[in-house]
């Protein structure tokens, strides 16, 4: 079984920053070796992707201690932040990047830091045997910015565990947002929508990691005390495992207000268990999401970073019961569409060969 290399990030497994690409990493680390493939991890601790000199040494010591002539994939978070680092291995291993999102896609950077990262994945991309991508879009998105290949580049997307349906309500008023309150992720967005549709029944939750931003945490916070809708918006903070099944199990519609997403795992977790998504129709979202055999997308999708348009999107899921019912229908059917990680694994292992 040929070893391979996986760089991550050293938070991967931490509870209280969980998140998309930490996920994708450690299912395909799990279920790499049933593909044939023997996983040697190299968690580097850092302030990725803004890593300080010691952090760039660090990595550059833990790829030294590789022999030559392996196989290594590196996550982007990582890689992509450090091409200083990778560069004096990049003839003797073959370097292999995983790109979840262009570094400088992220939402809210200053234009210069934006510019900054672009030209460091850039630099690594440059210096890598292979790129993989977790997506369409983000294939297509690497060809844009940095002139990779769209056809050079392999996509992998994320599998998703197998779950059982979810009992929703014929009202559908219990809403939730999954991910990092960030910017990116748009629950600013969402809260102001919420506002707007305040006469309606509904409460919803929003689940994720509150130490990556904590100055647009308070944003949101402010506007749910602005708004008066203490009570009827919660922030739980990250939920994993049961706790986040619980919360997937108590849910009538997922929404994802991002302003960017290259895939949108949780997606295809409310998918996974026959719940129907509110999206921004941004990047890959539209994609992921998908349709029903009969063509009915199993939710709604909205323009992106217009609030107001999140806002009309609930209001027609709040008021329509046939909307509701169709959408129910189409997510139950796209449930059965859906592969598992261990997909994922056999894809990734092909493109690494």
């Amino acid at each position: 079984m040929r070893p391979l290399h996986v760089v991550v990030p050293a938070d991967i497994d931490d509870p209280a920053r969980p998140s998309g690409g930490n996920a994708y990493d450690r299912r395909v680390c799990h279920a790499l070796p049933a593909a044939g493939r023997a996983v040697h991890e190299i968690a580097v601790a850092g302030a990725w992707p803004e890593p300080d000199a010691a952090d760039r040494a660090e990595l550059d010591r833990r790829l030294a201690e590789v022999p030559d002539g392996a196989d290594v994939l590196l996550d982007g978070l990582v890689g992509c932040a450090a091409p200083d680092a990778l560069a004096p291995h990049a003839r003797r291993l073959r370097l292999v990047v995983l790109v979840h999102l262009p570094l400088g896609d992220e939402a809210g950077l200053p234009p210069a830091v934006a510019a900054d990262r672009t030209a460091r994945e850039r630099a690594t991309l440059r210096l890598a045997t292979a790129v993989v991508a977790t997506s369409a879009w983000t294939a297509r998105r690497l060809a844009a910015v940095h002139g990779v290949p769209a056809d050079g580049v392999h996509v992998v997307p994320p599998g998703v565990e197998p779950a059982p349906l979810a009992a929703t309500e014929e009202a559908g008023t219990r809403l939730l947002c999954v991910g990092s309150i960030t910017p990116t992720k748009g629950q600013d967005l969402l809260v102001e929508a919420l506002a707007a549709v305040a006469d309606r029944g509904w409460t919803c939750r929003l689940v994720g990691p509150v130490v990556r931003d904590p100055a647009h945490v308070e944003t949101v916070r402010g506007l749910v005390e602005r708004h008066g809708l203490n009570g009827r918006v919660e922030i739980t903070g990250p939920r994993t495992g049961r706790e986040l099944d619980a919360a997937y199990a108590a849910t009538d519609l997922l929404v994802l207000p991002s302003r960017s997403e290259s895939y949108g795992m949780v997606v295809t977790e409310a998918l996974a268990r026959g719940i129907p998504v509110l999206a921004a129709a941004v990047d890959g979202v539209p994609g992921t999401l998908g349709r029903a055999p009969d063509g009915t997308v199993p939710g709604l999708l909205v323009a992106p970073g217009d609030a107001d348009a999140l806002a009309d999107g609930l209001r027609r899921w709040l008021d329509e019961p046939r909307l509701r019912e169709a959408a129910r229908t189409a997510a139950r059917q796209r449930r059965g569409d859906l592969t598992g990680w261990e997909v994922t694994a056999r894809c990734l292992a092909d493109a690494l060969t």
